[in-house]
């Protein structure tokens, strides 16, 4: 399925550094929302999301550098830098804070935003967030032990095995037959993994430097565990989890309100991207969410004078 202009949705472009990278905007009124995806997708993947809610706030929906439709270079790709082009997106385009909403690898980068630039952010919406948490059992290990799991990740991070395997890794993976049974694994509606959604996820995949994108994902150093971000959070926390995701799981959605209690967790009958699988759910909750904020906020202001 080749997607025609009016199956997309109009974007933009912006210059960050020397990169060019897209992002939708729709709403003129309400609050600023920032919408990041996860890995291997793109604005698209909100498309049921930013119509319904730019008619209550002033919605974006940005393109990750590597990703999408944005700027593929051959670089490391961390958090820090999804982190770096948000912040820099705030500054320029946007020029006021935002609530953020992100999922899968788009959470991480939006948890780090969220830790580092509290300036810039009102509040923060995970939906199936990735990252890892802290292995206090890794540090009971013998030093030998740990010694040689260390080596093995230095070889299995370097860039020969790298290459070779996203190699292979990756041409096999952008089938759109291999792309439509991954998400089958983690969708729990199988009517929701559409032609059109394939469509979304391999178009991408064709671009110059997509290759690079998807060892640099790989080979880039580990980010921060998520329980040392989240000692670091200060802003308000909403986590939309799909409970049927079999990679992060409801336990995963719980350590997170383990290790921020003032966490809000809302499990919705999905998978791994509960905001295109269940859009009706996720969306009344984002709205409900952020309208509380703001009355917390607002209340504040009125006890402050």
């Amino acid at each position: 399925m080749t997607l025609t202009r009016d199956q997309t949705l109009q974007g933009s472009y912006w210059q960050w550094q020397d990169y060019r990278i897209h992002y939708v905007q729709q709403g003129d009124q309400g609050p600023c929302l920032v919408l990041l995806h996860g890995f291997g997708a793109s604005t698209d993947h909100w498309r049921k999301n930013i119509e319904e809610l730019s008619q209550y706030y002033r919605v974006w929906a940005i393109d990750m550098l590597g990703f999408g439709r944005s700027e593929k270079p051959n670089l490391d790709y961390t958090g820090d830098l999804w982190r770096s082009q948000l912040q820099a997106f705030c500054e320029e385009v946007i020029q006021e804070p935002i609530f953020v909403a992100g999922n899968s690898l788009g959470g991480y980068a939006s948890l780090c935003f969220a830790v580092d630039c509290p300036e810039w952010t009102q509040g923060l919406i995970l939906l199936n967030c990735a990252g890892s948490f802290g292995d206090s059992a890794q540090l009971t290990l013998p030093a030998w032990r740990r010694e040689w799991q260390a080596w093995r990740q230095r070889v299995m991070r370097s860039r020969g095995v790298i290459n070779i395997m996203s190699f292979f890794l990756f041409n096999r993976m952008r089938q759109p037959s291999n792309i439509r049974k991954a998400l089958l694994q983690v969708y729990k509606d199988p009517t929701a993994v559409t032609d059109r959604l394939v469509a979304e996820i391999h178009a991408p995949s064709l671009d110059k430097g997509a290759l690079g994108v998807f060892s640099g994902v790989f080979k880039s150093p580990p980010g921060r565990k998520l329980n040392v971000l989240l000692r670091d959070l200060q802003r308000p926390l909403l986590l939309l989890w799909g409970a049927a995701d079999p990679w992060m799981t409801p336990t995963k959605a719980e350590q997170f309100q383990q290790y921020y209690p003032a966490a809000e967790l809302e499990l919705i009958d999905a998978g791994h991207c509960p905001h295109d699988e269940r859009p009706e759910i996720v969306n009344v909750a984002i709205q409900r969410w952020i309208q509380e904020q703001l009355k917390v906020k607002n209340n504040s202001k009125s006890c402050a004078e």
